[in-house]
């Protein structure tokens, strides 16, 4: 009875270790992640020209320039 016992704990140990393992290691790169979003909330969260955004990624017009949407290329 002990042996079964102790075999049981062992192989939650091991278990246990091999979860640890195995998770992800963290980036080291300091560069920001793309975002994953399907297509349908790609579509439906794209920003109106005038408003803020990050990259043209964000924007309709796919146009980010001083940090707001925008039509055109050049703005000056």
């Amino acid at each position: 009875m002990l042996q079964i016992k102790l075999f049981a704990v062992l192989m939650a140990c091991l278990l246990l270790l091999s979860q640890v393992n195995g998770s992800p290691v963290p980036e080291l790169s300091s560069g920001k992640r793309a975002r994953r979003m399907t297509p349908f909330w790609r579509g439906v969260s794209l920003r109106p020209i005038g408003a803020s955004c990050w990259d043209d990624s964000e924007c309709i017009t796919r146009l980010c320039r001083k940090r707001r949407c925008s039509l055109s290329v050049a703005q000056e």
